[in-house]
């Protein structure tokens, strides 16, 4: 009897034991991490979800984490697409530049130059701003267009081309025309000028500069002719009241 009270203590003893091993590990021990596929996986269906944020922190956990892994690299890609779609084009635009030169020869280099150009665009507001990031929105279609002519993305980008000319072209009439307002008729004919010149893809823009410039060299020769006449009398004014 009493050896069997023993047994059934030790026993009960024993699982006590192993079962508190398991809770203090549960307490103590660091969870197990994720592996990268499964970051990876958790950013994908954070982008499923429309949850751009999350699928930021996701890919840039998996980034930081892991920077060797085969997922890494469409992390870093979708990271750019991420921010694109939650509308911070300019981080998209900095990820998408990233991504290219970590990845020069990379099979999606046409689509990053695509999301790249298509990222600075957006990020332009309207015509009375710095053409600056049209300008190098541009130049990276153009790069796509120049350098792979059959991707699929190229026609698009020449048709963003010519968006990029003619909001840069509004721009430089915007201007000019700030300065016909202001009866500022030099700098205005010259603005013109410079569209008229400069802008010949833009018809509609050019041929509009081509007219008001020359009314504003028509403005600025009779400013010029006044203050000839004008500084004349004045010499004659002087010369007479000296007399």
């Amino acid at each position: 009897m009493h050896k069997k009270l023993l047994r059934s203590l030790l026993l009960v003893i024993s699982m006590f034991a192993f079962s508190g091993c398991g809770i203090i590990d549960m307490i103590y021990l660091p969870p197990a991490e994720d592996t990268a596929q499964e970051i990876f996986e958790a950013g994908n269906d954070a982008m499923s979800e429309k949850n751009y944020v999350r699928a930021v922190e996701l890919y840039n956990k998996l980034r930081d984490a892991y920077p060797f892994s085969p997922y890494t690299i469409d992390a870093e890609l979708s990271l750019g697409d991420a921010y694109f779609l939650d509308e911070e084009y300019e981080l998209a635009a900095e990820s998408y530049k990233d991504f290219e030169s970590l990845h020069p020869r990379h099979e999606a280099i046409p689509y990053v130059l695509y999301q790249t150009g298509m990222s600075l665009l957006k990020q332009f507001r309207s015509i009375d701003r710095a053409t600056t990031g049209l300008q190098e929105a541009y130049d990276y279609f153009n790069r796509l267009r120049q350098t792979y002519p059959d991707s699929p993305y190229a026609k698009s980008a020449e048709e963003h081309m010519l968006t990029c000319r003619k909001l840069m072209a509004e721009h430089e009439l915007y201007i000019a025309d700030v300065f016909w307002h202001m009866k500022k008729y030099g700098p205005a004919w010259r603005r013109y000028e410079f569209i008229v010149e400069n802008f010949k893809d833009v018809p509609e823009v050019a041929d509009h500069a081509k007219e008001k410039g020359l009314a504003s060299y028509h403005y600025y020769r009779e400013e010029q002719g006044a203050q000839v006449r004008e500084k004349r009398q004045g010499t004659w004014r002087q010369w007479f009241t000296w007399l």
